[in-house]
């Protein structure tokens, strides 16, 4: 069965990344609201990423 965990975890990570230095780079905000919202979801998505790349090398190694 194909593990969909690496491959997604890569995807959410460089996105992630992506997201967060283009929050760091153009710090404009929001119309609605005073938070970077691409720093802040660019760092969940990076978490979110890890996690994923995180439980597709446990399940590797069983």
């Amino acid at each position: 069965m194909l593990d969909l965990r690496l491959p997604s975890g890569i995807f959410f990570a460089i996105t992630g990344v992506l997201l967060m230095v283009y929050g760091v780079v153009d710090p404009s905000r929001a119309p609605m609201t005073s938070a970077n919202v691409n720093l802040y979801a660019g760092a969940a998505m990076t978490a979110f990423g890890l996690i994923l790349l995180l439980l597709a090398s446990r399940s590797k190694k069983a």
